[in-house]
This record gives C-alpha cells, sequence and structure tokens, in this order.
C-alpha cells in the first residue's frame, strides 16, 4: 500500500501542471478561469477514480494538451465557434467514445488509421504546442513581411520563460518528479518579483463551477460542427491508442486484456463529463508512467491520483495567482515530449512518410489541428491510389 500512494503522489507531481495550464488555455477562448479550473480538478479525479476503481489499472486521466489547444485557438477563435458550443462537440464526442467502447468500434478505428500518420499528427501537436507557449513569452510575434519574427527577448516574461525553460530541462534530465509543476512555481516567484504577478490575498479557498452545465446544443445542428467533433475524436484516440500501448507495455499487460477496455470506457466517460462540467476532451496520460516507474501496479495509485487532484481544489487562490506566460515554458517542453514520435515514422517510405509530414506541417502552419489532419490524409489517399493505378 505504501508503494502504490508514493506512486500516485509521484504521478500526481508530474500532471499537476494541467491544473495551471489548462485554465490559461481555455480562458484565451473566454471561459471562466475559476469554472474551468474546478472542472479540470474534478473531471480528472472522477475520471481517475473510476480507472483505480472499475479498470483497476495504475493510469491517471486529466484534460489533454493539444486537444485542448485545439478546443481554443481553432475552434472558437479561428472558427469563431463559441466556447459553450464547443463543449456540445465535445460531449457528444464522450457519448460516441462511450458507444465505441461498448461495441468495440473504437478498437476497429484504430486498426484503420496509418501509424505514420498517427506519428505525424503528434509531432505536429507538439509544434502547435510550442508555438502557442513562444507567443505567450512573447519570444516570438507576428510580422506582415515575415509572418513571424523574434519577440522582445529581453522582456521579463521572455527572460523568466528562457529560465524556466532550461531549468525544467535541468531537472527533467535528473528524472525529478514533478519538474514541470516546479517550472511553473518558479516562473510565478519571478513574476512576482518581477511585478508581472501579485501575490494571493489569502490561501484556501474553492473555485466555483461557472463553467458547469453550460453547453449550447442547440447550434450543435450544422455542418460546420461535424469537423469539429470528428478531430476532437480522431486525436483522442490517437492520443489514447497511443498512450495506453506504452504503459500497458510498461506493466506487461497485453492490449487485450479486459481492463484495457475498460480503461478506454473511462476515458470516455472522462471526457463527457468533463464537458459537462466545462472542460475541454479528458484523456490518459502518459505522465502515469512515472508511477509506474515508482512500483504502482494497481487502481490504489490512481485513486490516488484522483484524491490528490480533489484536494488540490482548496489551493485555488495559489493556482489562480499563475500567470500566463508561466505555462510557456511547460507548453514548449511538451511539443519537445509529443515531437518526439517523429522519429517512429518510416521515412524510407515515401507514401508513408510524406502524408505524414504534411501533417506535420500542416497542423502549426495553419493554427489548426483539423486543418493537418484532413490535409495528411487527403495526401495520404491520393498517393495511395496513384500508388495502385502504377502496379495495375
Amino acid at each position: 500500500m505504501k508503494r502504490e500512494l508514493l506512486a500516485g503522489i509521484t504521478t500526481f507531481l508530474t500532471m499537476s501542471y494541467i491544473l495551471v495550464v489548462n485554465p490559461a488555455i481555455l480562458s484565451s477562448a473566454g471561459m471562466p478561469k475559476d469554472g474551468v479550473l474546478f472542472a479540470t480538478a474534478v473531471s480528472s479525479a472522477f475520471a481517475t477514480f473510476l480507472m483505480g476503481a472499475y479498470a483497476k489499472l495504475p493510469f491517471a486521466l486529466a484534460p489533454g494538451m493539444g486537444l485542448n489547444a485545439y478546443f481554443a485557438y481553432t475552434v472558437c477563435d479561428q472558427m469563431g465557434v463559441s466556447w459553450n458550443t464547443a463543449l456540445g462537440a465535445v460531449f457528444i464526442e464522450g457519448i460516441l467514445f462511450i458507444i465505441g467502447a461498448l461495441f468495440g468500434a473504437r478498437r476497429a478505428i484504430l486498426k484503420l488509421i496509418p501509424k505514420n500518420m498517427a506519428y505525424g499528427i503528434s509531432g505536429g501537436i507538439g509544434l502547435f504546442i510550442t508555438l502557442i507557449g513562444l507567443k505567450n513569452a512573447n519570444l516570438i510575434e507576428s510580422s506582415k513581411e515575415t509572418i513571424l519574427k523574434l519577440g522582445n527577448v529581453t522582456s521579463p516574461e521572455a527572460l523568466i520563460t528562457l529560465f524556466t525553460l532550461l531549468l525544467i530541462a535541468l531537472l527533467v534530465n535528473k528524472r525529478i518528479p514533478g519538474s514541470l509543476l516546479i517550472g511553473i512555481i518558479v516562473s510565478t516567484f519571478l513574476g512576482i518579483a518581477f511585478r508581472e504577478a501579485h501575490l494571493p490575498s489569502h490561501l484556501i479557498g474553492l473555485p466555483k463551477p461557472t463553467a458547469a452545465m453550460q453547453i449550447d446544443f442547440q447550434h450543435l445542428i450544422s455542418v460546420s460542427i461535424l469537423p469539429v467533433v470528428l478531430a476532437f475524436l480522431i486525436v483522442d484516440v490517437f492520443d489514447t491508442a497511443g498512450t495506453l500501448s506504452a504503459l500497458c507495455t510498461r506493466l506487461g499487460i497485453p492490449l487485450t486484456d479486459k481492463r484495457v477496455e475498460r480503461a478506454l470506457m473511462c476515458d470516455a466517460a472522462g471526457t463527457t463529463v468533463g464537458a459537462f462540467l466545462g472542460t475541454s476532451t479528458v484523456t490518459t496520460y502518459v505522465e502515469s508512467a512515472a508511477g509506474v516507474a515508482a512500483g504502482g501496479k494497481t487502481g490504489l495509485m490512481a485513486i490516488t491520483v484522483g484524491g490528490l487532484f480533489l484536494l488540490s481544489l482548496f489551493l485555488y487562490p495559489l493556482i489562480e495567482v499563475v500567470p500566463t506566460f508561466a505555462t510557456s515554458p511547460v507548453l514548449i517542453y511538451v511539443g519537445f515530449f509529443m515531437a518526439q514520435s517523429l522519429k517512429n515514422i518510416e521515412w524510407e517510405k515515401f507514401t508513408e512518410s510524406f502524408p505524414a509530414f504534411i501533417t506535420f506541417i500542416g497542423i502549426p502552419f495553419t493554427f489548426s489541428i483539423s486543418n493537418g489532419i484532413l490535409a495528411g490524409f487527403a495526401v495520404y489517399g491520393a498517393l495511395k491510389f496513384y500508388e495502385k493505378l502504377i502496379k495495375h
């Protein structure tokens, strides 16, 4: 029991940065920051409790990075969809996941998706997130002449970000638990020192669920929303499948195990509840590997993480102090982590690697995950069709 509890604490420390980063990203879409924090903590706790009690696996869940950026910057900002309607799209996606998990459709979809495309999507989302982190830190800014240019690197936000990014890299290299959270804390203290952030008026409090039950179903009946739902669906399938595959391999559990099917259901249920509470897609976190490495093997580890997510609600005043730029080093590092999947692309196979490359560059260059995915699949289908014509 002691080993499982310590493994749960380790996992929570490695992924607790989401409590700060998710409200920072979704609030840019107009969502109330306190409401998103409440939804993040409660939906993560619910899904992780379910994972521990139902699937009996040592995996933790929370709103997924990349999906929250797509929600805020593409769906709400570029497409002009209200965050209430976007929550509805996430809710529908969650329902589709539950149906898929019940009837095995999700596994069938996974078999149809080329693995090289999955690697390209992961890398593209990584670069997309990095771009957001650099922009929030004033390290890059828009330019009419060159599209992008170097920002004000001498600004307090940029200097703090660069320093903290180096600190995170050193901590991660030393395999210190909670490296990303430590980075956020250091950035915040430096922000207070440079008068870019303020001290909290009190230490303990609870956020209000101001984003809960705010789904707008009225405007969901639209052709323009269908690609949004599909994009959430596809990216979440890639994310969950890749994460579960890696974690189960680490534990020595075959993907045919019944617990994996239950894990998919926990993921789907977490997404549905998360949308109802007011946050983007909830998914299994690869940071769970930190707890597994620390000896976690059972659902007790996940239940421990869920309990810590609930306790974190009382630290709302401290979390609210964190400035937006303090999350930039984390976004850049997560982008680096996700981009590592590019090494798995079979570059020597042109009909496989070129569509993956188009996807990889399409996501950040169009500032849209869905546009990048659609472009990649269009090129993939065209090349495969042409390849068959040549053979015949």
